[in-house]
């Protein structure tokens, strides 16, 4: 399937097609690792993650979807989102950030702007990876003992988890509100993050069946002569690393 990822890249290069992944689903559901589990191969000057952070003040008063659409893919590229403009109908809602009215008229507004994207060309893939909260609850636990996982641990996710049946809820009426023909959700079974990721990938591929282009075989001949080894006459490359 990575081998299949690399030719659909090619593909949207070759065909200047645009694509849009959304990876949505609880704290600790396993977005960061289906992202890069996709990328892993991928030449990052063509595929970008966009994770975006709080909103400025300045963000906060434009267009909900203003900061996102500046993040869109151009020609040729695939950009996929970590969390996505759908934070209003979850975080947003649950942790008490947006009002009920702001929700409201996110939810109305969603899908004639994701018909505009697709209307527009570009390809719109929504995924929504699940877990029970027993599985949540251990990833929590293993990020706080972790201390090379400490970052993924937030106070609002400590306040959060405790909201489990309220993003449940959320998650319903946003499905229910957004769930379109031209632009539907996957829900993909990430209680096993590496079957969910292989799930996923499989699901992203079949999702865009024409995508093959024939690969450029690019000729590599031996060199002639003998093989050089770096010389240094300013300034030397620092000691090897001792491994004890």
């Amino acid at each position: 399937m990575q081998r299949e990822l690399v030719g659909l890249a090619r593909w949207i290069v070759a065909e200047k097609k645009r694509l849009v992944v959304i990876v949505e689903g609880r704290d600790s559901a396993g977005k960061g690792g289906a992202i890069a589990a996709i990328r892993q191969h991928l030449n990052p000057r063509q595929v970008r993650t966009v994770a975006l952070a709080k909103p400025t003040e300045r963000e906060a008063g434009q267009w909900y979807f203003q900061r996102y659409v500046e993040h869109l893919p151009t020609a040729g590229e695939i950009v996929l989102f970590d969390r996505s403009w759908y934070n209003r109908a979850g975080v947003e809602q649950v942790m008490g950030y947006a009002s009920q009215d702001q929700v409201d008229a996110f939810l109305e507004a969603v899908p004639s702007f994701e018909k505009m994207l697709v209307d527009d060309g570009i390809i719109l893939l929504k995924y929504w990876l699940c877990c029970d909260q027993a599985k949540q609850e251990e990833r929590f636990a293993e990020r706080h003992k972790d201390p090379l996982k400490g970052w993924k641990l937030s106070p609002i996710d400590v306040k959060a988890r405790e909201q489990y049946d309220a993003y449940t809820q959320a998650r319903e009426v946003m499905l229910a509100a957004t769930h379109r023909p031209g632009a539907p959700w996957t829900l993909v079974d990430f209680n096993d993050q590496k079957v969910g990721r292989l799930t996923l990938i499989r699901d992203l591929l079949d999702s865009i069946p024409d995508h093959n282009v024939a690969e450029e075989i690019v000729e590599l001949p031996a060199l002639e002569g003998k093989l050089s080894t770096e010389t240094f006459s300013v300034v030397k490359p620092l000691k090897r690393f001792r491994m004890e």
